[in-house]
């Protein structure tokens, strides 16, 4: 996620600079073309009217794609901060409900633990496929976003050596954390270490988390329609390809050959106002591809661990610092 108040000129460029680079060339073309064929009486000129018209509509289009795609990151970042509550909810109550129980110490670690292993078995699944495997894209610059956490070995951290073995290789790992974390619920029922009540709150909690696991996978794994997003980059085109042949046509109205040139930088930014703007929205679509405009999900679990761990009284030396930003990028 992108941090900074303001975005750099640098970012905006590593975007931008081909469409300026192909807008230019094509509003240049278009008014020489124009120059030439007005010598000779023929006006290659359209009417701005139907072109103005057709923009408007692709305004309105561009506008409901980027609604719905901020709709989807929003959803996202909505279900994590219901993690983050839930995450620290459950481990205060295996905390105290344990507080003083034969080997309670023991045993709420082991649950805070798992929980931790947890949310990044679900981190790593839902960014088990990049940004870059995806081609309806317009444009991908590299920004070099690595994150250093992506690896098998942030979950065995957490996990005593037979529980990590046992769900790594699974289809979905943090479901098979869950299932272990509620087969523990119910031996410590047995042991008589919780009691009924203590028992159904963390189950709730459980439940909780499964739903909002089952949201992230929804989001992850239903992409935003393609007849909407498909449409939307072919209109904007057809509008950038169109403008050129109006805009000659009315500088040329406004004051002949001195003026028509104005079509080069004026086409130029109308392109790129519109061409950012369908960029924009198709960069927002999917908040869990480890990309400039996701959800931070490694902050967020990074958070988690530090309230986690602390509430565990782990050593100072052991507990991570924040995740900090990358290029005013927070993963």
């Amino acid at each position: 996620m992108y941090v900074k108040r303001n975005i750099r000129w640098s970012v905006i460029m590593r975007f931008a600079w081909r469409n300026l680079l192909l807008f230019t060339t094509w509003n240049s073309v278009v008014t020489l073309l124009f120059i030439h064929f007005e010598s000779q009486m023929i006006n290659l000129g359209i009417p701005f009217l139907p072109l103005s018209t057709i923009g408007i509509a692709v305004a309105f289009y561009i506008g409901f794609k980027n609604s719905q795609s901020y709709d989807r990151f929003w959803e996202g970042r909505k279900v994590w901060g219901q993690i983050v509550n839930t995450s620290r909810a459950l481990a205060t109550k295996a905390i105290s409900y344990l507080d003083g129980k034969p080997d309670g110490a023991k045993e709420a670690r082991l649950l805070v633990r798992r929980h931790m292993a947890w949310i990044n078995a679900l981190r790593m699944q839902l960014r088990s496929t990049t940004i870059f495997d995806r081609k309806n894209l317009s444009y991908v610059p590299d920004f070099g976003l690595n994150d250093n956490m992506e690896c098998k070995d942030c979950i065995a951290y957490f996990l005593e050596a037979p529980e990590y073995e046992e769900i790594i290789d699974q289809t979905n790992p943090a479901s098979q954390l869950l299932r272990l974390q509620t087969l523990h619920f119910s031996q410590l029922k047995k042991n008589k270490c919780i009691n009924d009540f203590e028992h159904m709150s963390m189950m709730k909690d459980v439940d909780i988390l499964y739903d909002q696991q089952g949201k992230c996978e929804r989001i992850k794994n239903t992409p935003f329609p393609r007849q909407y997003a498909y449409f939307s980059s072919l209109f904007v085109w057809i509008f950038v390809l169109l403008l050129p042949f109006g805009l000659t046509d009315e500088f040329h109205a406004l004051g002949g050959e001195s003026t028509v040139w104005l079509t080069v930088p004026f086409g130029v930014l109308i392109s790129w106002i519109f061409s950012t703007m369908e960029i924009v929205g198709d960069n927002s679509e999917d908040p869990f591809e480890n990309y400039v405009n996701d959800v931070p999900m490694s902050a967020i679990c990074r958070t988690i661990e530090i309230d986690l761990m602390q509430m565990l009284k782990e050593p100072k030396d052991t507990i991570p610092d924040k995740i900090k930003p990358i290029n005013d990028v927070l993963l």
